[in-house]
């Protein structure tokens, strides 16, 4: 079987199997996992270009997932004007003087020498720190007493939602940068030590900081991508589309839910293709050889006057902004953004299993990684309830074999994700579709 038609028909069996959920357990549902398959997808091909074009080991994606979820808010929220008035100033001013405090302790230590280096910048920074702390707190109360039960925080600009999507990625291009420029000069090991570390020191911010978004009391009724993706409630009240809903046999009610994923499916399969061309193009460019030939051998490449720090650099922040604009898709999917749910298994160990399985190095096998593992991740839970019930239908109910197994379907997921990597690896260690 040649590659092309061995392609095709793995793209088949996941058309298939979307179909068949479709027709086993409803649209709605095959339409949703269609949607985070796509977001995972993208994600897939966010770590794929770090890992697979260029070998950089980053555990931190939940970190500039998370990054692309706060654009949502900080774009397309509307102001709160009270906030504001009450200390909104007070917080800016605070930032400004919290990063003149760094930027006064570079210039420090690059002007003074010996001890005169050492005092002086540790004056900077502790005077910095006590005045950066005086003004700002006082703002960060202020801001946070203004109906702390509906908003207390800023809000954001207004702006429509789909603007959030690259603003999303560019937040996590500019996080990438600062950590990039601190730890890409270390081991693999201790890079994927360091990335996972400050993507749990934003995690954490997220949810203490209530002025930036609300902490963990969540940001909900983010709106939607007018006019492509309607609410359902005006799709209900349109004669037009009620006559279309009956004239398919549909309620009015699942006809508009339906319309509503479709369009989320449309916009979201639109940004999987550009940004599938862009790195089907970058992988088959002279850079993208360079960057193999970076991963493959770094003395090699460095020997033939390749500045390999700065590729790393640039792939590592590449790879996170198309994750924070995933980041931004999902949140805006949801409608909500809820920083207590950006875990690791779901944003890091996921997503590399959807790398892994597809074929790293490979555009293609990452997509159809992140849409098969997504899809595996909602439906083996049923599956697996399903086959416990069968297994478990000849003993009696209360009994406590039955009860304990039953009862353990829903950790499925964790063993088929694992037995799955396991087959992958020992059957085929490359991927399903893997490199050339």
């Amino acid at each position: 079987m040649t590659a092309p038609l061995k392609n095709v028909i793995l793209y088949a069996i996941m058309v298939l199997l979307l179909v068949g959920t479709g027709l086993t357990q409803g649209w709605n549902l095959a339409l949703t996992i269609f949607n985070m398959g796509l977001i995972s997808a993208i994600m897939a091909l966010g770590v794929n270009l770090q890992w697979g074009f260029a070998g950089l080991f980053n555990i931190g994606i939940m970190g500039f997932v998370a990054l692309g979820g706060l654009a949502t808010v900080l774009v397309s929220m509307p102001p709160v004007p009270e906030a504001w008035s009450a200390g909104g100033g007070r917080v800016l001013a605070g930032l400004v003087l919290g990063a003149a405090t760094v930027g006064a302790a570079v210039l420090t230590y690059g002007r003074l020498r010996g001890r005169a280096r050492t005092f002086g910048v540790l004056a900077v920074l502790i005077g910095g720190f006590f005045l950066y702390r005086y003004v700002f707190d006082g703002g960060v109360a202020a801001v946070e007493a203004v109906s702390p039960a509906s908003t207390g925080y800023l809000g954001g600009l207004g702006l429509p939602v789909l603007l959030a999507w690259p603003v999303g990625g560019v937040l996590a291009a500019g996080a990438a940068w600062l950590i990039g420029k601190t730890a890409l000069g270390l081991r693999s090991d201790y890079l994927a030590i360091a990335t996972l570390g400050i993507a749990e020191i934003i995690i954490a911010v997220m949810k203490n900081e209530d002025w930036l978004a609300r902490g963990v009391k969540n940001v909900v009724g983010i709106p939607r991508p007018a006019p492509v993706v309607p609410y359902e409630v005006d799709l209900q009240k349109s004669p037009e589309f009620l006559a279309n809903a009956a004239a398919w046999g549909l309620d009015p009610t699942n006809a508009s839910t339906l319309y509503v994923k479709l369009m989320y499916g449309i916009l979201f399969a639109i940004v999987l293709v550009i940004l599938l061309v862009l790195m089907q193009r970058a992988l088959h460019s002279p850079w993208g050889r360079m960057m193999r030939a970076i991963r493959d051998n770094e003395v090699a490449a460095e020997a033939m006057g390749k500045n390999v720090t700065a590729r790393h650099l640039q792939i590592f922040i590449l790879g996170s902004a198309i994750c924070g604009i995933a980041g931004a898709m999902m949140t805006t999917l949801d409608g909500q953004l809820t920083p207590g749910t950006y875990q690791p298994l779901r944003f890091t160990f996921l997503v590399w299993v959807m790398v892994i399985v597809g074929g790293s190095g490979n555009n293609f096998g990452s997509v159809l990684g992140g849409m098969l593992i997504w899809w595996l991740w909602v439906e083996v839970e049923p599956i697996g309830l399903g086959l416990m019930s069968i297994l478990t239908s000849g003993l009696p109910d209360g009994s406590a074999v039955k009860d304990t197994l039953i009862d353990s379907a829903a950790q499925m997921r964790l063993l088929t994700m694992g037995l799955v990597l396991l087959l992958v690896l020992r059957f085929s260690p490359r991927g399903l579709i893997p490199e050339k």
